[in-house]
């Protein structure tokens, strides 16, 4: 089915950056298709309806990640005692927050009183046993090459969570189900998406955003956001 409207949007297309293999909104295809042959144009068109008003959701990939309850792992692994593997009754299973929080894009716009509900790291890690020495977290995405990273202290700050509710429903395919990263203080290139494994190490490896310029601390009002 053919959405109402067709939208092309890319991060920064407002600002005449073309040299990198940028995102696009995903009603419609790529506004890079003819820019960059390193772009992947996005062509599952959304019903339209189905992103909630003031929201625009982006992808790097030629489709979104599809969740498969029976199927999906969520892997913790790297400098951690005890590696684990969490279905997804597990992960609800875990003590859960609720929260309600500005998400901020960095491109300029915002969506206010979004409701979140999720885990906080804290005991989304407590299992694994984190070494010492690890001061980094490596999320990596269902949705390919996209991997971002939080230090612990970041993700330990009161607002930061691994997401599976949003605005009392269990995530949509757009917003990254089954679980994202959620970080209100920063901007949302850092909220990864379709999260799959999170890695413990002691050194922060460029993101995807970060590879094309992005600042890797995405403090809102504080980083090169726009």
């Amino acid at each position: 089915m053919e959405p109402r409207e067709t939208k092309l949007y890319g991060r920064r297309a407002f600002f005449g950056v073309t040299a990198v293999g940028l995102s696009s909104l995903v009603w419609g295809r790529s506004a890079w298709q003819a820019v960059s042959s390193a772009t992947q144009p996005f062509t599952d068109a959304l019903p339209a309806g189905l992103i909630p008003s003031g929201w625009r959701i982006y992808t790097v990939a030629s489709s979104m990640p599809r969740f498969d309850p029976a199927t999906w792992r969520l892997t913790i692994d790297g400098l951690v005692e005890r590696p684990q593997t969490f279905d997804y009754d597990q992960l609800l299973a875990l003590p859960s927050a609720a929260q309600v929080s500005t998400f901020h894009c960095v491109t300029g716009w915002t969506v206010s009183n979004v409701h979140w509900r999720g885990v906080r790291f804290g005991d989304l890690l407590a299992a694994a046993g984190p070494h010492p020495e690890a001061s980094m977290l490596t999320f990596t995405s269902a949705e390919q090459p996209y991997v971002d990273t939080l230090t612990f202290d970041q993700a330990r700050l009161p607002d930061a969570m691994l997401a599976y509710e949003m605005d009392g429903k269990p995530l949509s395919r757009p917003h990254g189900s089954p679980v994202r990263v959620v970080i209100p203080d920063m901007y949302g290139y850092k909220g990864v998406k379709w999260v799959e494994r999170i890695t413990l190490g002691t050194a922060a490896e460029p993101g995807y955003w970060e590879q094309r310029g992005y600042d890797t601390d995405a403090w809102v009002g504080r980083s090169n956001g726009f």
